[in-house]
């Protein structure tokens, strides 16, 4: 069995990409004792679904826990060990997150974390300009409710949160975003039109950028492929599972089964097919700016 450590192409991940390489890890270490999760789970003075969690990284990890499991799936090498618990240490660091402090839903602090990670964010976004591809003030015209004259340090704190995350676009290593808007997207002039207009030219600005690719889907060919928003992510590390996240008023689902990703990659193949090229997606973003 090889040990956890860490290689030099992951030396950039955060604590929630860490956490679940780190669940992926012992998953397997179980699977090869023979153990089920309700053994496992009864070894840590857990439940089985104690166990489900650790795996799949939704949940920080104990050293202690950890350390027994690693015992019960005979890990005695203590190299290996040391790996496996230098692991837990890292997975358990803050995030650049953690400083919004309770701004930030427990549900959300996942994507933040998981987008750090990705090589590539495939997006389906029907209503709004994606919030990767968003400026500060439509961004607030969105949190406010479209009265931000009333917003307040939470409203802030939100627009500072989505301003941060897009800090990854200039990362050398930068994700490959690759975004589907609704043409509808373009008639709603979130936050007026001086607003609206500045962030048609934002999105003229940064489809220039080799990584970024934005796709209008035209009123004619709408509707039929997907009803919701969502974003695929994917990963170039083999531990990290694909993960779709869909967004609701008062949470998130993270979706990773095989069959969960196939269905949402086909949607989103169905959207960019459907969907105006990127050269004319300019253009047609380029028409509506000139419009207002």
């Amino acid at each position: 069995m090889n040990a956890v450590g860490v290689s030099a192409g992951e030396q950039s991940l955060g604590p929630t990409a860490r956490r679940m390489i780190l669940g992926s890890q012992l998953r397997r270490l179980r699977e090869e004792a023979g153990i089920t999760r309700q053994q496992a789970g009864y070894n840590i003075r857990g439940s089985e679904s104690k166990i489900s969690r650790l795996e799949l990284g939704r949940v920080g990890f104990k050293e202690r826990d950890v350390a027994d499991l690693l015992t019960m799936y005979g890990v005695s090498d203590e190299e290996e060990r040391k790996a496996f618990l230098d692991m837990v240490k890292q997975s358990n660091e803050a995030g650049w997150w953690r400083k919004f402090g309770e701004t930030v839903p427990a549900w959300f602090t996942d994507l933040v974390g998981l987008e750090e990670a990705a090589s590539r964010i495939q997006i389906w976004e029907p209503l709004f300009v994606s919030g990767l591809l968003q400026i500060e003030p439509y961004a607030r015209a969105i949190f406010s409710h479209g009265r931000p004259e009333m917003a307040d340090e939470r409203v802030d704190q939100l627009v500072a949160l989505r301003m941060r995350r897009q800090k990854m676009l200039a990362r050398p290593d930068a994700p490959r975003i690759w975004a589907v808007l609704d043409e509808s997207v373009l008639h709603r002039p979130i936050g007026g039109p001086k607003v609206f207009k500045q962030q048609l030219e934002y999105l003229l600005e940064v489809t220039t950028l080799p990584h970024v690719s934005v796709q209008i889907l035209p009123f004619c060919r709408s509707g039929l492929s997907a009803e919701h928003a969502f974003s695929l992510l994917r990963f170039a590390e083999a531990e990290l599972p694909n993960i779709v996240y869909v967004e609701y008023l008062t949470g998130a689902h993270y979706l990773d089964k095989r069959d969960e990703i196939e269905k949402y990659g086909r949607a989103l193949d169905l959207l960019a097919v459907d969907a105006e090229t990127p050269e004319r997606s300019r253009s047609l973003i380029a028409k509506y700016k000139a419009d207002i």
